[in-house]
Formats: C-alpha cells, structure tokens, sequence
C-alpha cells in the first residue's frame, strides 16, 4: 500500500517537463543564527494578518548580501516585510534574484516548517511550527562541526558532501523529513545507507556509515513511505570497502546529505546539487523524536503527523 501511493503521487511529478530556467547549482552560506530568527518570525507571525515566511525573509535578505544573509540583514528584511511593499518592491533593481533566492530556498527549507499534530495526554495537538527533526533521535548525544567540502580520498580525491555528526555506535537515527524510501543497501562510500526523497521530489536525504549487521529499522524496505521522525536506522561505521558489511571507518559517526533536484536529469549525474547541511543540523538539533526500546522493540513516544500532506488523525498510531 505504501509503495502504491508512492507511485500515484510520484508519476505525475515525474510527468512535468523541465523549466527551460531549471536552477543549476546553488550555494547555502544562510548562518544558523539567520536560519533561527527567520524561522521564529515565520512561526510568530503565522497566526496573523500578514504572515511572512522565512523562505521570503531570507531570499529578501540575500539579494541584498549575495547570499549571505547577515543576522542584520534579515532582521531588517523580516520587518520590511510587515509592511505594505512586495519583496520586488523593496528591492528595485535587486529584484531581478529574488526568484532564483526564493526557489532555491524554498527547495532547501520547503518542508522544514508547517502545520502538524503530535499525540499527547491521550489527545491529538495540532499546531503550526517547525516539523522537520534532528536526524539524531533525543537522548543521545553527538558533536559535529561545518566540514562541508573538505577532502576525501577514497576511491578517489573529491569534496565531503555532507555534514558528518559524531555519535555512540547504534544511536538512533530518524527521518529528518517525510518521504519515501529511494534508496537503501550498501555503498562502497556510505556502507549501509538510506537515501529519502521528499514528498515534494525537491530534496533527497542522504543518511550513510550505518551500524554493521543491524544498520536499519526492523521492517523497512526500499519504497516505503516514512514520517518525519520516524526510526530508519543506527549509527555505525560501515563503509570505504567493496565487501558488505564491512567496518573500514575509524570514528562511529552518521553521514548526513541534502541534495537539490529541481529536474530529474540532476538526480544521477556529474552536476548534482549537494547544499551545507551544517547550519540545518543546528537548526534541528534541539527538535529531537523521541524513542523507547520495549519488549516490542523501538516505539515512537508521541505519535507524530504531517497535517501539509495526509488528515487529521482520529487515534494515535
């Protein structure tokens, strides 16, 4: 069933014709401390007349700073757009990027914020927020820093497209975002891993070096649907070996990947689009799914829905 409505909703994606102005690269230097406040002006404001999205926010402010987005200049973008001018408006001449800002982060933050419901107390509380969890599950800890771009040499010299965030061997890993499974096996790179791809087709999460011999959540294949939050897999050291199964790492850590498709002819190829995670990862990190290991194995504490994509729900899964 899972893998039926995967179809139904993919095919006519799949069906639309490439933009003769498809996006081909994009760059993500946005800071975390910008990523911050234009998501708490985006949630602040969604209950109110003029509600503005970090999306617009930040694409308002990068126009002006080539991307940068400086905490100062999203600020001020955030309060300009209260009022009664346009972002084209605002920005005269500049306006002219504010489509390909806009589009660009729209594909990178697009299913990070929105509306969803969480069972608690016996009830189901819906509300509107970030939706989108640390690919970390909570209660389990791990450092990283922004090593986006640094060498890797093997099989062959290349940049790290990723964000690797070091943790204890078997800590739970979840789905940062809704999705449906597109890829799942051994990688001579990545050893164990998992690649879902977004409800919308723009983003393609890359979780890679899982746990050796139990390196995914009990039950799930290739085609499945995933929730936001939902347990995939355990971090390993799996990977840099042609045999499976094999621990060729030295540091138990998790890959993590975001990449850009706005066609499809970007998904498998020499130019695919692979963005910063880094700043994402900080983002999420104190929005954590929680899990609890029971005789029936990894249970989710608070049952979690997507409300952008599927019905309210009337019991607690």
């Amino acid at each position: 069933m899972k893998r039926l409505f995967f179809c139904i909703f993919l095919i006519p994606l799949l069906a639309v014709p490439a933009r003769a102005d498809t996006i081909k690269w994009v760059d993500f230097n946005v800071p975390y401390e910008s990523l911050k406040y234009a998501l708490d002006r985006d949630i602040v404001t969604a209950g109110q007349e003029k509600h503005t999205s970090m999306v617009d926010i930040l694409a308002l402010a990068a126009c002006r700073t080539g991307g940068k987005c400086p905490l100062s200049a999203v600020k001020k973008a955030a309060q300009q757009l209260q009022g009664d001018q346009s972002p084209r408006e605002l920005l005269g001449e500049e306006g002219q990027y504010f489509d390909y800002y806009s589009r660009a982060y729209d594909a990178i933050l697009g299913g990070l914020v929105g509306s969803f419901a969480i069972f608690r107390e016996g009830q189901w509380q819906g509300t509107y927020g970030l939706k989108a969890f640390s690919p970390v599950a909570a209660g389990y800890g791990y450092s990283h820093c922004d090593d986006f771009g640094v060498g890797r040499s093997f099989g062959f010299r290349r940049k790290h497209l990723g964000n690797d965030l070091m943790g204890g061997l078997g800590t739970p890993i979840v789905a940062v975002e809704g999705g449906v499974v597109e890829a799942m096996g051994w990688n001579r790179y990545g050893g164990w891993r998992i690649g879902i791809r977004s409800f919308d087709s723009r983003r393609y999460y890359y979780y890679a070096h899982l746990k050796k011999d139990t390196p995914f959540a009990p039950g799930l294949e290739e085609g499945d649907v995933v929730e936001a939050g939902q347990l995939i897999g355990f971090m390993g050291r799996t990977g840099y070996s042609d045999k499976e199964n094999t621990n060729n790492i030295e540091t138990v850590h998790l890959h993590f990947g975001l990449q850009l498709v706005f066609d499809e002819s970007q998904k498998e190829c020499n130019s695919e689009i692979w963005v910063n995670a880094y700043p994402l990862v900080r983002l999420l990190s104190d929005h954590r799914a929680s899990y609890q290991k029971t005789a029936k194995g990894w249970e989710r504490t608070y049952p979690f829905a997507d409300l952008d994509v599927a019905d309210y729900p009337q019991t607690a899964q």
